[in-house]
Parts: C-alpha cells; sequence; structure tokens
C-alpha cells in the first residue's frame, strides 16, 4: 500500500489525538481529573482522595502531564499538581456527559447507590440550581476546606464533611439546606443529606458542582474558608 504525505498527515494527526485517549484510559487518572477540577492539589492529597499509593498517584500524574492534561509547580517540599487549562476541565465535563448518556451501566450503578442510601428522591436539578442561585436555600459546600477556597458557589456556607456533626447549629433550622461537592458521582453530599435529615432538617442534594456551574457560565466565588 502506498503511503502518500496526505496519509501520512492524517496518521501523524490522529496519532496526537490517540495521546488523549491514552491518558484517560485509566479510571484513576479520571478520578484524579475530576479531584483537580476542584482546585490544585498535591500528590500526597490527590493519592488519598483516590484511595491509592503516593507512588501509583505519581504514576498517573506523569501520564496525565505528558498528554499536556496537568501541570505542575514546586511548592517548598511539595509538588502541587493543577489541570492544564479551562479547557481540560470542559473535556473531562463533557467525557463525563457523553458516558451519562450512552453507557446505562452509569445509571444502574448510580441508581443503585443512590438507591441503597435512601437518596433516591425525585429532584427538579434547574429548578433546584435556581433556587440556589436566588439565595431562596441555605447552600452548604461540604468538600475540603481547600475545593471551597479554590471555587464555591457564591454564598456557600462550608462545613466539611467530617466536621459537619459538630457543626449543625451553624445552620438555620427554618431553612431548607442543599448540599453539593463535587458533581453527580460525588457521595459526601449524599452522606451529609442522610446525616442533616436523621438531626430534623429539610435537605436535599444537588448533583451539580461547583464544575458545573462554571460549565454554565455563573460566576464562582473564591472567597476563603474558616480555618
Amino acid at each position: 500500500m502506498t503511503t502518500t504525505p496526505e496519509r501520512r498527515f492524517k496518521d501523524a494527526i490522529y496519532e496526537q489525538f490517540a495521546r488523549l485517549g491514552k491518558a484517560v484510559s485509566a479510571p484513576k487518572r479520571l478520578e484524579l481529573l475530576d479531584v483537580l477540577s476542584q482546585g490544585p492539589r498535591t500528590v500526597e492529597e490527590l493519592a488519598e482522595q483516590a484511595n491509592i499509593s503516593i507512588a501509583n498517584a505519581s504514576q498517573h500524574l506523569q501520564v496525565l502531564r505528558a498528554a499536556r492534561l496537568v501541570d505542575a509547580e514546586k511548592k517548598g517540599l511539595y509538588v502541587e499538581y493543577r489541570l492544564a487549562g479551562d479547557e481540560v476541565g470542559r473535556f473531562f465535563l463533557a467525557l463525563r456527559g457523553l458516558a451519562s448518556t450512552r453507557l446505562a451501566e452509569v445509571d444502574q450503578v448510580t441508581r443503585a447507590y443512590l438507591e441503597r442510601s435512601g437518596a433516591m428522591d425525585p429532584v427538579d436539578s434547574d429548578e433546584l440550581m435556581r433556587r440556589v442561585k436566588a439565595g431562596e436555600v441555605t447552600v452548604l459546600d461540604v468538600r475540603p476546606p481547600s475545593e471551597y477556597r479554590a471555587g464555591h458557589i457564591p454564598g456557600a456556607l462550608s462545613i466539611p464533611i467530617d466536621e459537619l456533626k459538630n457543626r449543625l447549629k451553624e445552620l438555620p433550622k427554618n431553612r431548607e439546606v442543599v448540599a453539593y461537592c463535587r458533581g453527580p458521582y460525588c457521595v459526601m453530599a449524599v452522606e451529609a443529606v442522610e446525616l442533616l435529615r436523621k438531626k430534623g432538617f429539610k435537605a436535599q442534594r444537588m448533583e451539580e458542582g461547583v464544575v458545573d456551574w462554571r460549565a454554565r457560565g455563573w460566576r464562582v466565588a473564591t472567597e476563603g474558608a474558616r480555618p
């Protein structure tokens, strides 16, 4: 078969496209991109979040860095990783959306988990986001403080999930509480709503997170969280 300049050009271009596919072909690398969508992280923090060893996290990050999906910066004794640009966050969001619409297994796995945790209440996502944006509910961000500082929904109260039980008095009981974390497949908000309801609060989980909020073109705040 004759190889023409045009054929060599196409082969070279698609080979470069394939680098991205190879970089995101591991589940843990996708999880690391998801966490980094919330804000910069050290290797140690990423390893803890993804429940893998530091060495394993470092290897995955090197693959993502080679594909120009993440950047690294030395910060004292630590190396901090971040997404290489906003377009990487949009790429992850598009990939997540494509998977949820094309793969029935995504819905099956999600539904099975939410049914076990009693979090399958029907919620109009757009209406809930409208109420959040309008300030009609108490918005609770249950992610770690560093993620809140990197970007959060304006007006949201930062109470990390592991502190929620001891800080319930900071939440008004006469207003509905809407908890959010990293997006539709993050379980921290599910745990928060379960706890709040047991304590007598009217609470709902918002599936969307800061990445989804920003994708709508809405303002994301970056004020500091409580130490």
